[in-house]
């Protein structure tokens, strides 16, 4: 009788061994939800708000230090953040020119998104010609013109979308270089502190940092 309830314990022990040993995986909590913002943005040289869109313009400098670029500030994050911005062209609007037919200029302006430590993550490019008042995007308000516009304006709008790498805290968008061509010759400006191109609709989307524990009070 003993032997047999020995055998009975031992046939059991193997049986219920491997559902003992089987446990179920921690289910791990699902990431943090990516989220779009404006990002905390100096602009050193803004050339202001859209008459339509009420959208904030901001001229970008051609410079070699990254620290009188463009500052974009990163929250906390965890991951690449993805930098967005539309990018245009300046244009001088004349009015005299353009009754005149002799208003067209193609610009092809270049800039780049820096670290911090100057350096380059990418660069960007906005091609785009003017004819008419049509061509531009939009006037931008604060100047002596008619209606309180000024004579510089947004022209062209190229989307761009940058990553950014999750090192990275703050970055600088800084200008390259901008040629311009008209019907009396080609050129290219790149002087330290000139106005290469404009930017707008700045968006930044991430994936928030967790948040540390508060500890507990004793």
């Amino acid at each position: 009788m003993r032997r047999l309830s020995a055998v009975v314990l031992a046939a059991f022990a193997l049986t219920a061994s491997p559902a003992a040993q089987t446990r179920t995986p921690a289910k791990k909590p699902p990431p943090t939800p990516l989220q779009k913002a404006a990002p905390e943005m100096t602009c050193p040289s803004p050339l202001g708000i859209g008459v339509k869109s009420k959208r904030t313009y901001c001229d970008v400098l051609s410079a070699r230090d990254p620290a009188a670029g463009v500052l974009i500030k990163l929250p906390p994050h965890r991951g690449p953040v993805t930098l967005t911005f539309d990018l245009h062209n300046r244009q001088t609007y004349s009015e005299e020119q353009v009754q005149a037919n002799r208003a067209f200029s193609r610009y092809t302006a270049t800039v780049g998104v820096l670290t911090m430590d100057n350096t380059l993550i990418s660069r960007a490019v906005v091609q785009s010609e003017f004819r008419k008042a049509p061509d531009l995007v939009e006037r931008v308000g604060g100047g002596a013109g008619p209606g309180g516009v000024k004579a510089v304006a947004p022209t062209g709008t190229e989307p761009i979308a940058i990553d950014i790498p999750e090192q990275e805290n703050e970055v600088s968008i800084l200008g390259e270089k901008v040629t311009v061509e008209r019907a009396d010759g080609t050129v290219t400006y790149s002087s330290p502190g000139r106005p290469v191109a404009v930017i707008s609709n700045v968006m930044i989307e991430y994936r928030p940092a967790p948040q540390k524990p508060v500890p507990r009070k004793k």
